[in-house]
């Protein structure tokens, strides 16, 4: 079986429940969503994407 989620979904469902759960805050939460959205306009995006992209596909990968 098969699931496609977008990984900023994914992420956003986790940084939701970490606020809401009491383990993070607000504001460290805000601090780092401006630092990705930040990160993602440096020449360093496309090693990271190419990164992130290796490790979906070998998590892809694995069979049950």
């Amino acid at each position: 079986m098969s699931l496609n989620i977008s990984l900023v979904l994914l992420l956003g469902i986790i940084l939701v429940v970490l606020i809401r759960g009491g383990s993070l805050k607000a504001g460290p939460a805000v601090v780092s969503v401006l630092f990705g959205f930040f990160l993602a306009s440096t020449s360093m995006a496309p090693d990271i994407n190419m990164f992130v992209s290796s490790v979906t596909n070998m998590v892809g990968q694995i069979q049950f």
